[in-house]
């Protein structure tokens, strides 16, 4: 049988992937709801707790947020939906509570609680909502149906793998074939909506590059693929960083237009017609598909109407009692169709489709006609505090860095407010040790504490997979001149780019000029 390893729940504190503050922890009375998810309420089958954290430097703001977070939770609720209806082919329409909670924290932003408005957004971003759709399309009202379509991050699919005991492409078709059995219809990996990200980031570093010596914000420029990174970047951080990250989508979201706008008109679809759920590592990628810029109001359509973790999904296995040989082996869908490439294949870098690499070597080529095969690695803090150098004749000539997990973000923070940042490029990743260690999938049994051994062999199992430049990817080229007509169109810049909003909070009037929150 499938056996869940790493994503039961504690009635412990447990501590957010990215912001590293408490979350507030689960109990189930029973496993007869829909799942537990390790973190997050998805039925209302369970009570909710907040532990007190005792720490000094944190004891007034954790207070306040306690009280908010008290303001929002409900005490009890009811849920009938078992999951093994689901894998059978039955599936009952999701009982509604207009008291159902919030799936992510209030401590998901260091600025307080989720807006009022966020919580009932992302009360949406659970199994409960797929489980909702299923049993709409099982009804006789045709009008209510929905073509469902998943897409699976390219760090899941290591997870999955190990799990299962198999390699990633067999594993990757094992996935496929279970999510078909429960009525999704296609099931694609994100590797081409990553391409995209990083061949728009590579030209943008280098329009940066070029402008730097008449625009101050232009450098150093930040990578945008991290949702953890970007909220506490909007919320926190301000005007001090937000004009200097980069304006490319990330891989979820350019993948959310791939699949409700170019694909939905290869099928003949409304976007509305089309409920489309991706499977990715980390929590925080639930609170990136509600923002507002990726929401379309006339159509009432989200690029992503729903994110669920590698360990929500496997849950819901392992809740169904099947093992790996009741699974079926199906091949991925092409978003290309035929003209697609079947083989799975990943990005430079450590595990975080290797943006530093892809920009790097980029840029070296086109702003200094230099060929950088190899890239050797610095470490100056830590392993999640490394640096790369372009050097000629004594000269440097780039400068970037990987910074991984808030306390080395603070770090750099301190740093350009001090104005002493060399770097040209900074890769951000909230999750110490990148993407593969998103605590949707690499949590431990016991004490939320991060699965070393699972990561390790997270690692080994994704850098098996071959390497592919997305600038050699004859897909992505045919659709920049078929779907997006051409690199420079309006197209491209409304459906690969993305704007920043500082927000603040009602206590602050000049954000950046505040020391960070989060204290270490």
């Amino acid at each position: 049988m499938l056996k869940l390893t790493g994503l039961t729940n504690q009635n412990n504190i447990r501590l957010h992937d990215s912001l590293k503050l408490p979350l507030l922890l689960h109990k189930p009375h029973s496993f007869k709801g829909v799942f537990s998810n390790g973190g997050i309420i998805t039925s209302n089958c369970y009570s909710t707790k907040m532990s007190e954290v005792n720490i000094a430097k944190r004891k007034e703001k954790c207070e306040n947020c306690t009280k908010q977070c008290n303001k929002k939770q409900s005490e009890d609720g009811t849920s009938s939906v078992h999951v093994t209806d689901i894998v059978n082919g039955d599936v009952p329409g999701s009982s509604h509570n207009p008291q159902q909670q919030i799936s992510l924290s209030a401590c998901l932003s260091c600025e307080g609680c989720v807006s009022e408005e966020e919580s009932l957004k992302i009360s949406q971003q659970n199994l409960e909502e797929v489980v909702r759709v299923l049993g709409l399309n099982k009804k006789c009202d045709v009008s209510k149906h929905k073509v469902l379509v998943v897409s699976v991050c390219p760090q899941s699919l290591p997870f999955f793998a190990v799990k299962f005991g198999l390699d990633i492409p067999e594993a990757a078709h094992k996935l496929c074939g279970f999510l078909k059995r429960i009525g999704v219809q296609y099931v694609f990996d994100t590797t081409l909506a990553a391409g995209f990200s990083i061949l728009e980031s590579q030209r943008e570093f280098v329009q940066r590059f070029r402008r730097r010596h008449h625009d101050n914000q232009a450098l150093p420029m930040f990578t945008s693929s991290c949702p953890g990174w970007i909220r506490y970047a909007e919320r926190v951080l301000g005007s001090l960083v937000t004009p200097h990250i980069c304006t490319a989508r990330s891989p979820q979201q350019i993948m959310g237009c791939l699949v409700k706008d170019y694909f939905t008109k290869q099928q003949k679809l409304t976007p509305d017609k089309l409920f489309h759920i991706v499977v990715a590592p980390c929590f925080d990628k639930k609170l990136e598909a509600v923002r507002d810029e990726f929401y379309n109001s006339l159509l009432d359509s989200r690029d992503v109407d729903c994110v669920l973790t590698s360990g929500e999904v496997f849950h819901l296995m392992e809740q169904a009692k099947l093992s790996v040989e009741d699974l079926e082996s199906v091949p991925l869908d092409l978003v290309l169709g035929e003209d697609g490439d079947p083989a799975l294949s990943r990005h430079q870098g450590r595990g975080s489709e290797g943006y530093l690499e892809h920009i790097f070597k980029y840029a070296a080529n086109e702003l200094f006609g230099l060929d950088a095969t190899e890239i050797t690695y610095k470490t100056l803090r830590n392993r999640d505090f490394q640096e790369v150098c372009l050097e000629r004749d004594g000269e440097v000539l780039l400068q970037f860095a990987a910074v991984y997990g808030f306390r080395n973000i603070q770090t750099l923070v301190h740093r350009m407010r001090n104005g002493r940042v060399p770097y040209h490029l900074v890769e951000v990743l909230s999750c110490p040790g990148g993407c593969l260690s998103g605590r949707g999938q690499a949590e431990g049994e016991t004490g939320g504490r991060l699965d070393k051994a699972l990561v390790q062999q997270m690692e080994d199992a994704y850098t098996s997979l071959p390497v592919k430049l997305p600038d050699t990817n004859p897909g992505l080229h045919a659709l920049y001149q078929g779907w997006l007509e051409g690199q420079d169109s309006t197209h491209t810049n409304t459906f690969l780019h993305t704007t920043y909003t500082v927000h603040k909070s009602p206590n602050q009037t000049q954000i950046h000029t505040l020391p960070p929150h989060i204290q270490w």
